[in-house]
């Protein structure tokens, strides 16, 4: 008990000394205040306040309890945790690839085939076609084709004379084409159309033609042009 006595008097006595060292300093004119130029405010600490809290270590360690560290950095209150500047940012945070709002639409892809379109009912005849060449296009005998539409060879075929087109006709006889492709047409002259030039090539759809070279309605052509024949 006398241990703990001597250590309180002793705590006491240097509080008095250290009292009446700032009654000193109170007395003497005060120094002129250092003005900070930086942003960094620093900490201020309360004499009175640091006394108290050194007594009350003290008291703690004399009764044998656990002493709280007045040294350390108190920490502050709403303070928030800075990610590290190494961690992966989330995928969900990520903006999306490419232009926003942009949409990828895949290229149109023209089918092309070598196959024989369907047979219509009936074909009105374009300029720069005739029976035989409606014949190669849709596989048709020519005979049978001619027969049911009451024609005969070595006439001449005008534009817009409608064919009824035979449905249990045989085909074509061999060779349905006239010339080889695929290949490439080097337009001549104004009169060319897509009708002339696949009946030029016998077996080939003029609809065709004008779907692999981009051509719209009414499949204008001029003297030059390069054409795509499948």
């Amino acid at each position: 008990m006398s241990k703990k006595f001597n250590l309180i008097l002793a705590v006491v006595m240097t509080l008095a000394i250290f009292l009446a060292a700032c009654e000193r300093s109170a007395s003497q004119a005060p120094l002129p205040t250092p003005t900070p130029t930086g942003n960094t405010t620093a900490p201020q600490t309360d004499p009175m306040r640091m006394l108290q809290a050194l007594a009350t270590q003290t008291a703690m360690a004399a009764a044998g309890l656990p002493t709280p560290d007045l040294t350390g950095t108190p920490e502050t209150a709403g303070t928030e945790t800075t990610p590290d500047a190494g961690s992966p940012t989330p995928t969900s945070l990520l903006p999306p690839t490419g232009a926003p709002g942009a949409t990828s639409i895949p290229a149109t892809q023209i089918a092309v085939t070598t196959t024989p379109p369907a047979r219509p009912a009936t074909y009105t005849l374009q300029k720069g076609e005739f029976p035989y060449c409606i014949a190669r296009r849709y596989n048709v005998d020519p005979a049978a084709l001619m027969a049911l539409n009451g024609l005969t060879e070595g006439h001449t075929y005008r534009p817009g004379l409608l064919l009824n087109i035979p449905q249990t006709a045989g085909p074509f006889p061999p060779p349905r084409a006239l010339r080889s492709h695929p290949a490439t047409y080097n337009v001549t002259s104004a009169d060319d159309t897509i009708y002339k030039i696949a009946c030029y090539y016998g077996d080939v759809d003029p609809l065709v033609i004008a779907a692999v070279n981009n051509l719209v309605s009414p499949y204008t052509l001029h003297a030059g042009q390069t054409l795509n024949i499948p």
